[in-house]
């Protein structure tokens, strides 16, 4: 979906400022935040509905809040949506002797054997589609329409857009891309820098010779 949270290539907002020596949390609600993202994510649904309740956020809100913020309204507006609060107490709590494995391996989005194969091999020139989709959706808009290659296949992963929606995983071939920075941002850029984006294959489509 368009949003205020798919900020890439915009201007106006500022430098990106970086805190020295920046701690891991900044409080102890932060890292109560981050364990319960590790807590349920069985429970409200893979990583990318997370991301599809941040993108819902209204878009002031989401540009005065912090990154842990933003997990906590993820977390509000799922357990809401899941009907968490209806549901009986688990009382097999994740054991502490897990939690770093839990934290370290994440969900793995690999789905190796699954789905179709690949459409294009690496050194094909493609073209990221325009689409707009009302939904979640891992495709920026400062790509659509651009033409890049294919630097790397990533194997077959989980898809987002689906995913978010808990509509299936409908896993496909993911791509490195290679943009150059002067097809994405014109001829000011520099000639040399280049930006690499993971795109899957319902995305892109062959570039016109």
């Amino acid at each position: 979906m368009n949003g205020i949270h798919d900020m890439g290539g915009l201007t106006c907002f500022g430098p990106v400022l970086r805190e020295e020596n920046e701690p891991v949390f900044h409080a102890d609600w932060e890292r109560r935040v981050f364990a319960l993202m590790m807590l349920t994510g069985g429970v409200l649904g893979p990583v990318d509905s997370y991301r599809y309740a941040i993108e819902r956020m209204d878009p002031a809100k989401y540009l005065e809040t912090t990154y842990y913020e933003h997990w906590l309204a993820a977390l509000q507006t799922l357990v809401v949506e899941r009907g968490v609060a209806d549901m009986e107490k688990n009382e097999r709590p994740l054991a502490a002797e897990l939690v770093d494995a839990v934290v370290a391996g994440g969900v793995p989005a690999t789905r190796a054997g699954e789905g179709p194969a690949p459409r294009f091999a690496v050194g094909d020139a493609v073209v990221a589609k325009n689409l707009n989709p009302s939904g979640h959706t891992r495709l920026p808009r400062y790509v659509r329409g651009r033409r890049g290659t294919i630097a790397a296949l990533q194997g077959t992963h989980v898809f987002p857009d689906t995913a978010a929606h808990h509509a299936g995983e409908h896993p496909q071939p993911l791509y490195s891309v290679r943009f150059s920075a002067r097809e994405l941002w014109g001829p000011e850029a520099r000639a040399s820098d280049c930006l690499y984006i993971d795109l899957w294959d319902s995305y892109l489509e062959a570039a016109p010779r």
